[in-house]
């Protein structure tokens, strides 16, 4: 969504939020992405090794795709958290773990909200390098 989709999305966050915010928000979506993207090959080559590139293909795409939304949720998680730690209680008691948990499932907001913005480019970004992949495995 970061390097592909800064467009479309980012004018639309544009004008949703503060300029700041808007490119926050795309930062957050491309680092998330690069931090996955060596991740995700990595996963998909311990998966398909060894194996035809029509199963190479699919490990890169699910791999990929898996290793993207974690280290965009967790990012995005972790800025969740930060926000509200301003208001939490002092650290390790019973009450900020209560806190720090159901802050950290912010993922679960991240699923609902987050994932759009990725479509439609992200998505064929998601396929063009499962192919890159895939043939670089023959």
């Amino acid at each position: 969504m970061g390097a592909c989709d800064g467009g479309e999305h980012f004018l639309n966050l544009y004008y949703w939020e503060t300029p700041d915010s808007a490119r926050f928000v795309v930062l957050l979506y491309a680092l998330g992405g690069a931090l996955a993207f060596s991740v995700g090959l990595t996963f998909a080559a311990l998966v398909s090794r060894g194996r035809h590139w029509e199963t190479a293909l699919a490990a890169a795409f699910v791999c990929l795709l898996g290793a993207t939304l974690a280290f965009t949720g967790g990012l995005f998680a972790l800025q969740y958290r930060s926000y509200y730690a301003e208001w939490h209680a002092p650290a390790f008691t019973r009450t900020w773990v209560s806190e720090f948990v159901f802050t950290v499932l912010a993922l679960y907001q991240f699923v609902v909200l987050g994932i759009r913005l990725y479509f439609p480019f992200g998505l064929a970004v998601l396929a063009a390098a499962s192919i890159w992949f895939a043939r670089r495995r023959r």
